[in-house]
């Protein structure tokens, strides 16, 4: 944490015995089935030092008027925290931003890819070591399995970069078909490396999946998102997007206030593309809980790093990028950035915490959120820091370092 000023707040804020000196607080909103009893698995101690600090930490970060979305902290299910600060349209301001205002995701629509593939594993539609010729007819490389798409080792590299380079013109909107189409076609002109030698985060391994979702389950990728996912866990301000949405969907600005214009780009799903609050990406973390929506074998498979080329704590599994951190403990997370969209979804599940975090005008302390993590846990990489924090108080280290990664 770069603010020394906020350091010494939350210094002063825990003392010696770590607990904050706060008014009574406002009762946690319960968000999810199993807590729907009414009751708080947090204490009332506990609370306060949660409110306060991260009320602390968000005052100094958010609390301009820069910032246009919202934040959201839960602990085992229930939200400690709150804000939405900013308009519809940041240039009117005018019609608030409330709970159900949805964002556009950008790549944290690939948590809900990779998990509605897995979810087709469990179904017996597709197997994710199955190449992908099975599904996606004249695909010319015989060895990319659906895994290495997962896991982004496919070697193919990003549709964003290399469509037009080639040769598309930008005037024509692009589809999922155009993506796999314009594969086939030019793929010996396209640098492609050997599948699984290596970690390349491509957004056209999404783009495909959401193709191979649509074969393997017989519906339109938006479809089978609401009637796998969306429907069943109540995500009722959460959709894929389609060309239908395009008068409610919320729009996106640079940091100046000028509008994003629909580009050439935007029609394209998998990738991105799924709209949703934080409320709602509250609730999707509480499905992947306890079986809800995936056995635990196949979650952890989901966790589980796949790319160790390079040395270090940054990894990524299926669908999901994370930090495999020294104590053993693991963050899962994915960042969101396309056009003024910028998402965070950080997951502790060690700590049953979710931090939730989503901007539209470019806003990139978004992911600054992340140091929210430390105030459940020891989510530093540097053993002597960690040991002196502990030492202090387990619960006081927000000022520590929580380690970010690439979007």
């Amino acid at each position: 944490m770069k603010n020394p000023v906020l350091v010494i707040f939350i210094i002063w804020l825990y003392g010696c015995n770590g607990q904050a000196s706060v008014g009574k607080p406002h009762p946690p909103k319960i968000v999810t089935d199993s807590i729907a009893a009414g009751y708080s698995t947090i204490s009332v101690s506990e609370l306060r030092h949660y409110k306060a600090v991260i009320e602390g930490f968000a005052d100094s970060l958010f609390s301009n008027e820069r910032f246009n979305g919202s934040l959201l902290v839960a602990k085992n299910g229930e939200i400690i925290y709150e804000k939405y600060n900013g308009f519809i349209d940041p240039r009117k301001k005018r019609d608030a931003l409330t709970p159900s205002s949805p964002f556009h995701l950008a790549s944290v629509s690939k948590t809900f890819t990779a998990m509605a593939i897995l979810k087709l594993q469990e179904e017996g539609k597709l197997h994710i070591n199955d190449t992908l010729t099975a599904y996606l007819p004249g695909f010319p490389l015989k060895d990319v399995t659906i895994k290495s798409l997962l896991n982004h080792r496919s070697g193919i590299p990003n549709y964003v970069h290399y469509m037009e380079k080639l040769g598309w013109d930008r005037k024509r909107p692009i589809s999922n078909q155009d993506v796999l189409d314009f594969l086939i076609a030019n793929h010996k002109r396209i640098q492609i490396a050997k599948p699984d030698k290596g970690f390349s985060y491509s957004n056209t391994n999404y783009a495909l999946l959401a193709l191979i979702i649509e074969k393997a389950s017989g519906q339109s990728y938006a479809n089978y998102l609401r009637q796998s996912i969306f429907e069943p866990f109540n995500m009722k301000d959460t959709y894929a997007y389609t060309i239908a949405d395009s008068a409610r969907s919320l729009k996106s600005f640079f940091s100046n206030g000028t509008p994003y214009a629909f580009d050439y780009l935007d029609n394209v799903y998998g990738d991105k593309n799924i709209y949703s609050t934080a409320r709602d990406l509250l609730k999707w973390d509480q499905a992947l809980y306890g079986g809800r929506y995936l056995q635990q074998q196949t979650l952890d498979s989901a966790y589980a790093g796949y790319s160790f080329e390079k040395p270090g704590i940054h990894n990524y599994g299926l669908g999901w990028r994370m930090f495999l951190l020294d104590n053993h403990k693991k963050f899962i997370y994915h960042n969101g950035w396309w056009h003024g969209n910028r998402a965070a979804f950080y997951r502790l599940p060690d700590d049953k915490a979710t931090i939730i975090a989503l901007s539209n005008n470019d806003y990139l302390k978004v992911y600054s959120s992340k140091a929210i993590a430390n105030i459940f846990g020891s989510y530093s990489n540097d053993p002597e820091e960690e040991k002196a924090a502990e030492a202090e108080n387990p619960n006081s280290a927000l000022s520590r370092k929580t380690y970010g990664g690439k979007r």
